[in-house]
């Protein structure tokens, strides 16, 4: 039957979905960010190289496949980055002008870059069908551009939303161009659950047998109904029960999770349809909370009960490098690593006392198993994370009063005046510019350092992930840390204080060696949120970008001072070596793993290696 309400009229069509931002003057602004977004990061990964137009100036050059060129301005800056202007970027015959200051009268305005893809794909060793759905995700990333620019706040008004309201404004990751890909969505699916459409939902649940469903919790939830008692209000478990019975079936034999709407309709019915023949999955009704998604798109704040858990649902789409899926060994896992990396801080004063680092445990998760799938190694690794939940801990009642808390990746935004979201958290706090950055450093360096060089153990301090905690003068105080069990990695050279972890645990976590383990806080934080931020304090703070790095230096320079002890640490994790490898998010779709079926995750390419802003000659 037609999924239509029960009061339309099936003679009449269904009306179309209504897009007042796609519009030519938000599609061009929304292009042009794209256009230059892609050649500084191509250019920085080294899938093209931008020849300078003379000898030190700032405009570049970029032959095209047809013949044509572009030319356009960028500033470099730290690990061999480019900062391309949109504004600058033109279309020439490559009849060059002699002068660096020409541009504005050599060639036209150029701003697409779906054009730009098809005119320099040899250029960018792009083969047909990488080239299809690479048109067809950045297609998709612009018409979410689109949709932010066309309810844009100002940086003044962001600065007064909280948290989770705040992530349905960001605009994705700063790197990866196709940021807002959503390969599965479609565009009635993007204005109901996409972070940007900021539409409350309320997600249904499913009972699962426990033939082919697992609950996991930590220690505080380790039977699932002591976890339902303080999601669901007697009533709603009541009403589950009723319904179970009134198919002949026993409560007690299932449990309960919550699952996204668009999962259950486009992989879970198809997929597990035998299971549902059986009784061993049953749909539920939704809960009465209305939820948030946030920015990682299949994570959900209970914005009706803030103090309920997060839930972090398999949602399998192609979003940025992977499918959204949740791996089954690693949601069986979750509450085992956060018992054990919460053990770490709680028996730390430094990182319990002084840094009072907050760590959102994933305290509990229900696993449902494939019959088939699971066992089949060779399949592609999206058809073994269908269906399952984690429950993470709630920010808000772990912020001390007065406190407010934004995700690192807010301190990118940039309005559409052009005011960036820093600038106004600057000015809020009444410091210097440079002394507000030696706060923040002073909230993120340390517990994240501290976890490296005394536990061997990084998370990944994107700016997702990463989420600053601020006094009510907006200035920053502490941090807090998410998505361990798919982002914490430890040292493959064995530490006395591995001694302590579990086998399940070790089973799961991903090990590194010293020399890489310091990537994640180089690539997550340094390459994928300084990077970026040192440029814009430059611009709008006027701290230049040397004092913004010798800042960063400095705090790491203080924790050596504050941890003799650990100097055969610092040397085994060294910060401060003078290159690091180049890890490419991009690179990854355009030539290695582009859209085909694999049965693991792929990861980030390694191209080459760049100087580390870090290291200062002795």
């Amino acid at each position: 039957m037609p999924k239509y309400p029960a009061h339309h009229d099936a003679t009449e069509p269904p009306a179309l979905l209504s897009t007042p931002e796609l519009n030519r003057t938000a599609w061009d602004r929304a292009a042009s960010r794209m256009l230059a977004k892609m050649l500084g990061e191509f250019a920085y990964e080294e899938v093209i190289e931008p020849a300078p137009r003379t000898a030190g100036g700032s405009t570049y050059t970029l032959p095209l496949d047809d013949g044509g060129s572009l030319t356009f301005t960028a500033r470099r800056g730290v690990y061999g980055s480019w900062r391309v202007d949109p504004e600058s970027i033109r279309e020439s015959d490559c009849a060059a002008a002699e002068n660096d200051d020409a541009r504005d009268e050599d060639g036209v305005p150029f701003r697409d870059p779906l054009l730009f893809l098809t005119r320099a794909r040899r250029l960018l060793g792009l083969d047909g069908a990488t080239l299809g759905h690479l048109v067809r995700e950045l297609t998709h990333t612009l018409a979410a551009d689109a949709r932010l620019d066309h309810t844009a706040l100002t940086a003044a008004e962001l600065a007064g939303l909280g948290y989770a309201e705040l992530e349905g404004h960001q605009t994705g990751h700063p790197w990866i161009v196709a940021n807002k890909g959503r390969l599965g969505f479609s565009a009635t699916d993007a204005s109901r659950y996409a972070p940007e459409a900021r539409e409350p939902v309320r997600l249904p649940w499913l009972a699962v047998s426990h033939r082919i469903a697992e609950y996991r919790g930590v220690p505080a939830l380790a039977t699932p109904d002591r976890l339902y008692a303080q999601e669901l209000d007697p009533a709603v478990r009541a009403s589950f029960a009723d319904t179970l019975r009134r198919g002949g079936l026993d409560p007690d034999g299932y449990h309960f999770l919550p699952v996204h709407p668009w999962q259950w309709d486009e992989w879970i019915v198809p997929l597990f349809a035998p299971a549902i023949a059986a009784g061993d999955i049953v749909p539920l009704p939704a809960d009465p909370d209305v939820r948030l998604p946030q920015q990682s798109i299949r994570t959900f704040a209970n914005i009706a009960r803030p103090d309920r858990h997060t839930v972090k649902l398999p949602l399998s789409i192609l979003n940025t490098l992977v499918w959204r899926g949740l791996p089954t060994e690693r949601t069986v896992a979750a509450p085992a690593v956060t018992g054990w990396v919460q053990g770490l801080r709680d028996n730390d004063p430094f990182l319990r006392d002084t840094c009072g680092v907050i760590l959102l445990g994933e305290v509990a998760s229900v696993t449902v198993e494939h019959p088939l799938y699971d066992h089949l190694p060779e399949a592609p690794y999206q058809f073994k994370e269908i269906l399952g939940t984690i429950w993470r801990e709630p920010l808000p009642p772990r912020l001390a009063p007065g406190e407010r808390a934004r995700t690192l990746a807010s301190l990118l935004h940039t309005d559409p005046g052009g005011r960036a979201f820093t600038a106004e958290l600057v000015a809020r706090s009444g410091l210097a510019p440079t002394v507000w950055l030696t706060r923040l450093f002073a909230a993120l360096l340390p517990p994240l350092l501290h976890f490296l060089y005394r536990y061997g153990t990084v998370f990944s301090p994107h700016g997702e992930n990463a989420i600053v905690v601020f006094d009510e003068q907006d200035v920053p105080v502490r941090l807090a840390i998410k998505d361990f069990v798919d982002d914490v990695n430890v040292s493959a050279q064995p530490l006395p204080e591995h001694d302590t972890m579990p086998d399940d645990v070790r089973r799961v976590l991903l090990t590194e060696e010293p020399a890489f383990l310091t990537q994640f806080i180089h690539s997550g934080l340094f390459t994928g949120v300084f990077r970026f931020l040192s440029p814009l304090c430059e611009e709008q703070l006027s701290v230049p970008e040397g004092e913004f790095w010798s800042l960063v230096r400095a705090e790491i320079l203080r924790h050596h001072a504050r941890f003799p002890e650990l100097k055969e640490r610092f040397e085994m994790f060294d910060m401060l070596t003078p290159r690091i490898d180049r890890l490419c998010l991009n690179r990854n779709r355009l030539h290695l793993d582009g859209y085909r079926d694999r049965p693991v995750r792929p990861h980030a390419a390694v191209h080459g290696s760049v100087a580390n802003p870090l290291h200062l000659p002795a």
